[in-house]
């Protein structure tokens, strides 16, 4: 009977202790990660990107940017029609294109970008006289590629959003892919498409504001 009645009493005990210490221990919990921020909006688009910054120009030149559709363009003797234009942007980049026409068929574009300057300089523009050469169903590589002969290395590549006014062959608005190649010897090569379409190519030939005048029609 004694034996019994200190079981019976050290098991009580037991009990007791064992409740005391679960009670003093909390909770373990497992770590979570801080909730993300939220994604800022997208600054919305310019109705007319190109025209955002200003830029220090010679006030003796025109500003390429304000040509407008309808315009006639004299390039050093060489007069052409202003048929459309395109209003392009990416990664905050913008570039206008006009698309000019000679007659007889004959077309090109003539693009207007402005480039940050370096080292203190100002903005600046760059203006660009592109002729069609035919691609023969080439698709432009991520490396070096040989167009008629000349090598040229990749510098850069993407996807642009436009606008369209006037006539360019392109849809009012749309998705254009992009890439841009350079030779040794400065030439410029760009091949462009519309997304869904065949790929175009052509060589630029840089101009400078001061060889563009323009005759404005009523």
């Amino acid at each position: 009977m004694t034996v019994a009645v200190v079981l019976a009493v050290s098991a009580a005990i037991f009990v007791v202790v064992l409740g005391a210490f679960l009670g003093t221990r909390r909770p373990e919990r497992t770590a979570r990660p801080a909730p993300r921020p939220p994604e800022p909006a997208p600054e919305p688009m310019s109705s007319h990107p190109a025209l955002a910054r200003p830029v220090i120009l010679d006030p003796d030149y025109l500003d390429p940017r304000t040509i407008k559709v309808g315009d006639v363009i004299d390039r050093q003797g060489v007069r052409s029609r202003v048929l459309g234009a395109l209003h392009l942007s990416w990664q905050g980049d913008q570039r206008i294109e006009y698309l000019l026409s000679e007659g007889s068929s004959h077309y090109q574009w003539l693009s207007v970008q402005e480039r940050e300057g370096t080292m203190g300089e100002p903005s600046h523009l760059e203006v660009f006289l592109w002729t069609p050469v035919p691609t023969q169903g080439m698709v432009p590589a991520k490396s070096m590629l040989i167009m008629e002969g000349v090598e040229f290395s990749p510098i850069e590549r993407g996807t642009a959003a436009f606008r369209s006014e006037g006539t360019t062959g392109y849809p009012e608005r749309g998705l254009v892919d992009f890439a841009d190649y350079r030779a040794s010897d400065g030439r410029l090569l760009s091949f462009n498409r519309v997304q869904g379409q065949a790929w175009t190519a052509a060589y630029a030939q840089p101009l400078s504001p001061g060889s563009i005048n323009v005759e404005r029609m009523l």
